[in-house]
């Protein structure tokens, strides 16, 4: 216990506030340009943007908290090494120092305090749902299948044994209400690129928001092991212009007419 022997505590409060501010000041950092997404999907949606900023700080946090705590203890084994010598030996010991006790146990308090206000304000943001959405898609699951059904359009897409990857087809830049049933299991909604995924459950009705914000195609698929042809369970987002939204509607309702 040399090292609590050795080391005062006058400015524990500041030291305190200081790490206090840490974990703040990682997120604010994190929504930079130019910082690394450590291995998270560049996102397409502004959900996205929020999530990752969030997944950032919380990864800068916990380097410079393990920064610091290797530091700390590197300068203790060298500081505090047993010394040969006839006039050396073991550092002065004591049982303990309830100051540095106190302030390295409030510090990680305040972290994690401050890194869950952050998650439950990014939490509430993500998972709000519009009033006046300018598209709603119906997404339905079943074994092992994916159905998109546009009820405000009258246009249904349906994945079959020749189409096994249905697209969803999305304006960029539109609040777009995406509601997810199921006819079976529970399935998963999980559109990497999205940064969110969300459950179908029998019986509960869930639903989402999202805004693309560029065009491009972007893979889907369940996330939520449903049985013997899961891993068939895939599908496309296409993110396109309003426009080229509105041409493709006219054609999937001209394709409706043709085959009724």
């Amino acid at each position: 216990m040399g090292t609590l022997g050795a080391v005062e505590a006058p400015g524990g409060g500041r030291t305190l506030r200081r790490f206090g501010l840490l974990a703040g000041a990682s997120l604010a950092v994190a929504s930079c340009e130019g910082i690394p997404r450590f291995g998270i999907p560049d996102p397409v949606t502004e959900d996205g943007d929020r999530i990752l900023s969030l997944w950032q700080g919380s990864v800068l946090t916990a380097l410079v908290v393990g920064a610091v705590v290797w530091t700390l203890l590197g300068w203790s084994v060298v500081r505090y090494r047993r010394r040969s010598g006839p006039s050396e030996g073991l550092p002065g010991q004591r049982s303990d120092n309830v100051p540095i006790e106190i302030v390295y146990t409030l510090i990680p308090v305040v972290i994690v305090a401050v890194l869950f206000g952050f998650t439950v304000f990014t939490q509430e943001k993500v998972t709000a749902l519009s009033p006046t959405p300018d598209v709603v898609v119906e997404a339905t699951g079943y074994q092992w299948q994916w159905q998109f059904t546009y009820p405000d359009e009258g246009v249904v897409v349906t994945g079959t044994t020749e189409e096994p990857r249905p697209t969803m087809v999305l304006p960029v830049g539109a609040t777009v209400r995406i509601r997810l049933r199921t006819t079976d299991v529970i399935h998963s909604f999980w559109v990497p690129r999205f940064l969110k995924k969300q459950d179908l459950v029998p019986g509960l009705d869930n639903e989402m928001d999202v805004v693309v914000k560029d065009p491009g195609m972007f893979p889907g698929r369940c996330a939520e092991y449903c049985g013997l042809d899961h891993a068939r369970m895939d599908f496309r987002v296409e993110a396109v212009s309003p426009q080229a939204y509105r041409d493709w509607l006219d054609r999937e309702r001209s394709k409706a007419t043709v085959t009724g």
